[in-house]
Protein backbone atom coordinates (compact mmCIF):
# COMPACT_ATOMS: atom_id res chain seq x y z
CA UNK A 1 0.00 0.00 0.00
CA UNK A 2 1.53 3.53 -0.98
CA UNK A 3 2.00 5.81 1.71
CA UNK A 4 0.55 9.41 1.78
CA UNK A 5 1.92 12.37 -0.05
CA UNK A 6 3.34 14.23 2.15
CA UNK A 7 2.57 18.38 2.11
CA UNK A 8 3.87 21.12 3.29
CA UNK A 9 2.18 24.48 2.33
CA UNK A 10 3.55 28.27 2.04
CA UNK A 11 1.82 30.87 2.40
CA UNK A 12 1.64 34.11 4.28
CA UNK A 13 -2.43 34.33 4.52
CA UNK A 14 -3.59 32.65 7.45
CA UNK A 15 -7.17 31.59 6.21
CA UNK A 16 -5.92 30.27 3.10
CA UNK A 17 -3.23 28.59 5.01
CA UNK A 18 -5.43 26.98 7.10
CA UNK A 19 -8.00 26.18 4.21
CA UNK A 20 -5.46 24.31 2.54
CA UNK A 21 -4.26 22.38 5.67
CA UNK A 22 -7.95 21.37 6.49
CA UNK A 23 -8.72 20.53 2.78
CA UNK A 24 -5.30 18.57 2.24
CA UNK A 25 -5.38 17.02 5.29
CA UNK A 26 -8.67 15.65 5.70
CA UNK A 27 -8.40 14.04 2.19
CA UNK A 28 -7.29 10.33 2.06
CA UNK A 29 -4.08 9.41 1.18
CA UNK A 30 -2.58 13.25 1.75
CA UNK A 31 -0.58 13.99 4.71
CA UNK A 32 0.06 17.75 5.30
CA UNK A 33 3.89 17.66 7.31
CA UNK A 34 3.64 21.46 7.59
CA UNK A 35 2.44 25.09 7.09
CA UNK A 36 4.27 28.10 7.48
CA UNK A 37 3.22 31.66 6.79
CA UNK A 38 6.88 32.39 4.95
CA UNK A 39 9.57 30.70 2.87
CA UNK A 40 11.95 32.08 5.49
CA UNK A 41 10.19 31.05 8.50
CA UNK A 42 10.53 27.54 6.29
CA UNK A 43 13.73 27.24 4.96
CA UNK A 44 15.78 25.82 8.34
CA UNK A 45 12.61 22.98 8.84
CA UNK A 46 11.78 21.74 5.27
CA UNK A 47 14.76 18.88 5.27
CA UNK A 48 13.05 17.68 8.56
CA UNK A 49 9.61 18.04 7.43
CA UNK A 50 10.71 15.98 4.27
CA UNK A 51 7.86 16.90 1.88
CA UNK A 52 6.83 15.45 -1.60
CA UNK A 53 5.21 18.68 -2.58
CA UNK A 54 5.05 22.16 -1.52
CA UNK A 55 2.13 24.05 -2.13
CA UNK A 56 4.28 27.58 -2.32
CA UNK A 57 2.88 31.25 -2.65
CA UNK A 58 4.47 33.76 -4.78
CA UNK A 59 3.52 37.61 -2.66
CA UNK A 60 5.02 36.76 0.64
CA UNK A 61 7.32 39.00 3.41
CA UNK A 62 11.14 37.96 2.74
CA UNK A 63 11.94 35.91 0.04
CA UNK A 64 9.23 35.76 -2.51
CA UNK A 65 7.74 32.60 -4.09
CA UNK A 66 9.71 32.57 -7.16
CA UNK A 67 13.13 33.31 -6.03
CA UNK A 68 12.26 30.71 -3.24
CA UNK A 69 12.10 28.00 -5.72
CA UNK A 70 15.59 27.11 -6.87
CA UNK A 71 16.78 27.30 -2.77
CA UNK A 72 14.02 24.83 -2.56
CA UNK A 73 15.30 22.63 -4.84
CA UNK A 74 18.53 22.69 -4.28
CA UNK A 75 17.53 21.95 -0.51
CA UNK A 76 15.04 19.12 -1.61
CA UNK A 77 16.01 18.09 -5.32
CA UNK A 78 13.44 15.33 -5.30
CA UNK A 79 10.06 17.61 -3.86
CA UNK A 80 7.71 18.97 -6.53
CA UNK A 81 6.83 23.02 -5.98
CA UNK A 82 3.51 23.39 -6.92
CA UNK A 83 2.72 27.48 -7.58
CA UNK A 84 -0.48 28.59 -5.91
CA UNK A 85 -1.31 32.46 -6.52
CA UNK A 86 -3.31 35.06 -7.90
CA UNK A 87 -1.31 36.31 -10.12
CA UNK A 88 -1.23 35.16 -14.01
CA UNK A 89 1.26 37.79 -14.94
CA UNK A 90 3.07 35.79 -18.28
CA UNK A 91 6.29 37.02 -17.14
CA UNK A 92 5.78 36.02 -13.62
CA UNK A 93 4.50 32.05 -14.94
CA UNK A 94 7.60 31.47 -17.00
CA UNK A 95 10.15 33.20 -14.07
CA UNK A 96 8.47 30.38 -12.06
CA UNK A 97 8.87 27.34 -14.12
CA UNK A 98 12.45 28.31 -15.15
CA UNK A 99 13.22 28.12 -11.66
CA UNK A 100 11.75 25.13 -11.06
CA UNK A 101 8.16 25.04 -10.31
CA UNK A 102 6.09 21.86 -11.59
CA UNK A 103 3.06 23.47 -11.77
CA UNK A 104 0.97 26.37 -11.61
CA UNK A 105 -2.38 27.04 -10.54
CA UNK A 106 -4.31 29.91 -9.60
CA UNK A 107 -5.76 30.93 -6.46
CA UNK A 108 -9.76 30.33 -7.73
CA UNK A 109 -8.90 26.73 -8.60
CA UNK A 110 -11.58 24.35 -7.65
CA UNK A 111 -10.57 22.40 -4.21
CA UNK A 112 -10.68 18.91 -6.10
CA UNK A 113 -8.32 20.36 -9.04
CA UNK A 114 -5.65 21.49 -6.08
CA UNK A 115 -6.20 17.89 -4.25
CA UNK A 116 -5.76 15.87 -7.90
CA UNK A 117 -2.42 18.62 -9.00
CA UNK A 118 -1.26 17.44 -5.85
CA UNK A 119 -0.96 14.11 -7.01
CA UNK A 120 -1.07 14.85 -10.71
CA UNK A 121 3.08 16.43 -10.01
CA UNK A 122 3.46 14.31 -7.68
CA UNK A 123 3.71 11.35 -10.20
CA UNK A 124 5.57 14.08 -12.73
CA UNK A 125 3.18 15.80 -14.37
CA UNK A 126 2.58 19.54 -14.61
CA UNK A 127 -0.68 21.13 -13.69
CA UNK A 128 -1.61 24.52 -14.74
CA UNK A 129 -4.82 26.58 -14.31
CA UNK A 130 -6.58 27.02 -17.77
CA UNK A 131 -5.71 30.21 -17.78
CA UNK A 132 -2.23 30.10 -17.24
CA UNK A 133 -2.08 27.46 -19.60
CA UNK A 134 -3.64 29.67 -22.32
CA UNK A 135 -0.40 32.03 -21.64
CA UNK A 136 2.23 29.50 -22.22
CA UNK A 137 0.59 28.00 -25.04
CA UNK A 138 0.03 31.41 -26.56
CA UNK A 139 3.55 32.76 -25.89
CA UNK A 140 4.40 29.74 -27.93
CA UNK A 141 2.41 31.02 -30.90
CA UNK A 142 3.91 34.68 -30.88
CA UNK A 143 5.66 35.66 -33.86
CA UNK A 144 9.16 34.85 -33.84
CA UNK A 145 9.93 37.28 -36.19
CA UNK A 146 8.96 40.31 -33.96
CA UNK A 147 10.29 43.49 -34.35
CA UNK A 148 10.67 44.40 -30.68
CA UNK A 149 13.84 42.99 -28.30
CA UNK A 150 12.53 40.65 -25.66
CA UNK A 151 12.59 43.92 -22.96
CA UNK A 152 10.26 46.06 -25.06
CA UNK A 153 7.77 43.10 -25.68
CA UNK A 154 7.72 42.30 -21.99
CA UNK A 155 6.69 46.31 -21.15
CA UNK A 156 4.76 45.90 -23.94
CA UNK A 157 2.67 42.85 -22.18
CA UNK A 158 3.09 44.28 -18.86
CA UNK A 159 0.80 47.69 -20.96
CA UNK A 160 -1.53 45.56 -22.03
CA UNK A 161 -2.37 44.37 -18.78
CA UNK A 162 -3.19 48.03 -17.82
CA UNK A 163 -0.22 49.03 -16.18
CA UNK A 164 1.57 52.27 -16.06
CA UNK A 165 4.98 53.42 -16.31
CA UNK A 166 5.58 53.55 -12.37
CA UNK A 167 4.27 49.97 -11.98
CA UNK A 168 5.93 48.39 -15.33
CA UNK A 169 9.24 49.96 -13.64
CA UNK A 170 8.35 48.43 -10.12
CA UNK A 171 7.77 45.12 -11.54
CA UNK A 172 11.18 45.24 -13.86
CA UNK A 173 13.30 46.87 -11.50
CA UNK A 174 14.46 48.90 -14.30
CA UNK A 175 13.97 53.46 -13.86
CA UNK A 176 10.25 55.03 -15.16
CA UNK A 177 12.80 57.33 -17.35
CA UNK A 178 14.08 53.85 -19.09
CA UNK A 179 10.60 52.31 -19.95
CA UNK A 180 9.57 55.52 -21.38
CA UNK A 181 12.61 55.19 -23.70
CA UNK A 182 11.45 51.49 -24.09
CA UNK A 183 7.86 52.95 -25.03
CA UNK A 184 9.17 55.54 -27.55
CA UNK A 185 10.67 52.25 -29.02
CA UNK A 186 7.99 50.48 -29.51
CA UNK A 187 6.30 53.53 -30.98
CA UNK A 188 8.90 53.59 -33.65
CA UNK A 189 9.12 50.46 -34.69
CA UNK A 190 5.05 49.56 -34.71
CA UNK A 191 4.95 52.95 -36.37
CA UNK A 192 1.78 53.87 -34.05
CA UNK A 193 1.42 56.70 -31.80
CA UNK A 194 -0.65 55.67 -28.60
CA UNK A 195 -0.86 52.71 -26.38
CA UNK A 196 -4.17 51.55 -27.15
CA UNK A 197 -2.53 51.25 -31.01
CA UNK A 198 0.39 49.37 -30.32
CA UNK A 199 -1.42 47.20 -28.35
CA UNK A 200 -3.74 46.39 -31.42
CA UNK A 201 -1.10 46.17 -33.57
CA UNK A 202 1.11 43.88 -31.77
CA UNK A 203 -1.96 40.88 -30.87
CA UNK A 204 -3.19 41.58 -34.66
CA UNK A 205 0.85 40.71 -35.33
CA UNK A 206 0.81 37.95 -32.35
CA UNK A 207 3.65 40.06 -30.83
CA UNK A 208 2.27 40.10 -27.45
Amino acid sequence: MSRDIRVTIIEDDETIRQGYSFLIGTTDGYEVVSAYGSYDDAAKKLAGDKPDVILLDIEMPGTNGIDAIPKIKKQLPQCFVLLLTVYESEQQIFNALANGASGYLTKNTASARIIESIREVKDGGGPMSVNIAKLVIRSFQKNQESPLSKRETQILELIAEGKNRTQIARDLFIDPETVRSHVKNIYVKLDVNSRADAIKTARKNKLI
